[in-house]
């Protein structure tokens, strides 16, 4: 049971404060604002729907918008067409165990219904996990419960905020990465081990996640190398640097095997319901009964290379058009936070950034108390994996898409925002904490308690720093233009 630490018990409020208005809103967007014609995945519903059926849609609709029509649809008839093989089965899967609880409402409610109740119950829970998890996790690696209690916060009104609620990955893949950071943090390099690889099941850049592992085996081993055998801890090293890719990469490396199976390997027939076989025909979807795709004869068939490569477009300076402007705005604030991030961190720390962060000396845990919360040394590694994502995902991918990318991979997001914070807004000196009077038992008095001081940021605006309205601002508009535009098939995705 976690101890009763007022700081985790504001985050978990707020978080569920934020998620219950996050729903309230894309249900009030989806209501009052038309849908766009976007050419999107959708296929033909297979049941009739009933009056419940319409209300549960009327509420829940606007989080099966763009991809996450992908994942309901997997949820509900697996992995039919090619293209499908883009999402990895991690939440569809999730989604089939909220279906399993909701079985005793299979008589009043349609598949897709249950779906949309998972979708939203689901994420709202693993989205508030992924809140406390981004704490606990600031309190080990910042050394400073300000800084990751801001982060905390900041979290919850994250600019991938449509994303982290609607029928997408996001929520569960950053409740997993955040919780495997924490148990790596605290040593236990299996849990840790076992949690990525759950992660990289659920979204492909989890694979990235592995350099957190080997950069802990690698510290261990240059601070063992003084007093151990160090022919014993190179081979101990590189064992367990094998052992992690592995680990890392098997649910990836199952994946692609399932898919070839279906699409390379003779089968026995697949029973597919006519109007499905009628959309692939319509839209030119392969089906596994079709012809051998292309990638079954490469000498490494990966599917999910082949789908990024055709169906998607995604490759090195691809979407580097002139039409893509508007698209390369829209990821710019999260591109120049991080790259804020690198700058002054790189200009404290040039020497812990050229040792890799490996190098241990006398000085080292004098850096540490002399650098808490943001710029401490154990940040190094959080910020090299924060600067490898933008890289890969502003020359290689649909640049839109950096804000959810980021914003569900890598603390470093929330974390620098809240040292911006604390460093350059003089208004948090008095809205840091007041007198706790316990309204239960459970706490004793004169405990104290963190207001939410992010609110009391927004409730005095006005007199804020232009730091504080620039980093809130960007928050809250991300926030808010996601749910939108996102729950009406506007592009915002």
């Amino acid at each position: 049971m976690w101890p009763l630490d007022p700081s985790r018990k504001e985050v978990l409020r707020f978080a569920i404060s934020c998620r219950g208005l996050t729903l309230m809103l894309q249900a009030f967007f989806n209501a009052i604002i038309p849908d766009h014609h976007a050419e999107a995945f959708s296929p033909p519903r297979l049941a009739s729907s009933g009056c419940v059926d319409q209300l549960v849609e009327g509420l829940l609709g606007g989080l099966s918008r763009w991809d996450a029509e992908h994942f309901l649809f997997i949820a509900e008839h697996g992995y039919l067409y090619e293209h499908n093989f883009a999402f990895f089965p991690g939440f569809p899967l999730a989604l089939l165990v909220g279906m399993e609880l909701l079985r005793p409402l299979r008589g009043l409610l349609s598949h897709r219904s249950c779906l949309l109740i998972s979708v939203a119950s689901l994420n709202s829970l693993f989205s508030v996990l992924a809140a406390v998890a981004l704490h606990d996790l600031g309190c080990l690696v910042l050394h400073c419960p300000r800084q990751a209690f801001y982060a905390a916060l900041l979290f919850c009104l994250s600019p991938a905020n449509v994303f982290l609620a609607a029928g997408y990955s996001e929520a569960l893949f950053a409740f997993l990465t955040f919780s495997a950071m924490g148990q790596l943090e605290r040593g236990r390099g299996w849990i840790s081990g076992l949690l990525f690889a759950l992660a990289t099941g659920v979204r492909s850049n989890g694979l990235v996640s592995v350099g957190f592992l080997l950069h802990s085996q690698c510290r261990g081993f240059f601070s063992s190398l003084v007093v151990l055998n160090p022919l014993r801890q190179f081979f101990k090293l590189v064992a367990s640097v094998c052992l992690s890719v592995l680990t890392l990469s098997f649910p990836f490396a199952l994946f692609q095997y399932y898919a070839y199976t279906q699409f390379c390997l003779p089968g026995p027939a697949r029973s597919i319901p006519e109007p499905l076989v009628q959309l692939a025909v319509d839209k030119g979807y392969r089906i596994a009964e079709g012809n051998e795709p292309p990638w079954c004869s490469w000498d490494l068939p990966l599917i999910y290379s082949y789908i990024q490569d055709v169906y998607w477009n995604v490759g090195f300076l691809r979407y580097y058009e002139l039409k893509q402007v508007p698209n390369f705005l829209l990821a710019a604030p999260v591109a120049i936070l991080v790259s804020w991030a690198t700058w002054t961190y790189v200009t404290t720390h040039p020497w812990l950034c050229l040792t890799l962060g490996l190098r241990r000396n006398k000085n080292s845990k004098t850096l540490e108390k002399s650098n808490p919360g943001f710029l401490s040394p154990q940040v190094f590694v959080y910020l090299v994996h924060a600067i490898f994502l933008l890289l890969f995902g502003g020359l290689c991918m649909h640049v839109q898409v950096l804000t959810r990318f980021l914003g569900s991979s890598t603390p470093v997001v929330y974390w620098f925002p809240a040292y911006l914070l604390e460093d350059q807004e003089p208004l948090l000196r008095s809205l840091e904490t007041v007198p706790w009077k316990p309204l239960v038992e459970d706490f004793p008095s004169g405990q104290k308690v963190p207001r939410n001081s992010i609110m009391g940021l927004l409730y005095n605006w006005k007199t804020c720093s232009p730091v504080t309205r620039y980093i809130l601002g960007y928050f809250l508009t991300y926030w808010l233009l996601g749910l939108l535009l996102h729950c009406n098939f506007l592009p915002w995705t």
